[in-house]
């Protein structure tokens, strides 16, 4: 968080409601999603646990703003009412978050920077897959860095993901693409990099946003579990 942003409001959940809030006011909710449980509902019975309704139990105003794969852990902001939760989607479509991920991918990566613009779309055939497709992909653009070449487990690298769309699975694919996929991918890694991990080695690890209410920039933080 940063200077002259609201107090933080210290919540400790009960032990059975599954949920690491990192911040929560009169505004928005900020919570730490654990690899594989769902951002929200799908479909099935079996389906119903996610993070949204764990919210929910605790804030029951909180309205879903956006989004994490059920495979990636870390920050998801909800919206306490209405105009809390258009006043945050309007930050997120206007650009005005910045996102930092990180994850561990397979090969040792050469270069110490770069970024990825490769258009993406559906994968109809193989949903919920997602492709690149020159012709009539969405743009989307991943910014990356490197963060280093990892001893403890060989082969592969640490890697530091700034998005600048937000396209459905667009590390995962981009990634994939320029031939590092995600360890743990059991979508877009080849057998022998999807099972070095057991879990997507991905993670939402910073947020910056402008507060819904005040407009006053924050800062949120959930530490890389891997």
């Amino acid at each position: 968080m940063t200077d002259q942003a609201p107090p933080r409001v210290d919540y400790v959940p009960p032990p059975d409601t599954g949920l690491s809030v990192l911040y929560a006011d009169e505004a928005l909710v900020v919570v730490d999603k654990p690899a594989g449980l769902l951002s929200v509902p799908g479909r099935g019975d079996d389906r119903q646990d996610c993070m949204a309704l764990r919210v929910q139990r605790e804030f029951p105003d909180a309205l879903v703003v956006h989004r994490l794969d059920m495979a990636t852990s870390g920050i998801l902001v909800m919206g306490r009412g209405a105009a809390m939760q258009r006043a945050l989607s309007m930050a997120f479509e206007q650009r005005l978050t910045d996102k930092r991920y990180e994850a561990i991918v397979g090969g040792a990566v050469a270069d110490m920077a770069g970024e990825i613009n490769l258009p993406l779309v559906a994968d109809w055939p193989r949903r919920p897959r997602q492709m690149v497709d020159m012709a009539s992909g969405k743009p989307s653009l991943t910014r990356w860095e490197r963060l280093a070449l990892e001893t403890g487990l060989p082969g592969t690298t640490r890697l530091a993901l700034f998005p600048v769309t937000g396209r459905s699975h667009q590390l995962r694919v981009h990634l994939q693409a320029i031939g590092h996929p995600i360890v743990g991918d059991e979508l877009y890694a080849p057998p022998d990099i999807e099972t070095l991990a057991p879990r997507l080695l991905l993670h939402a690890s910073h947020l910056t946003l402008p507060h819904p209410a005040t407009g006053q920039a924050m800062a949120f933080h959930a530490p890389t579990p891997f």
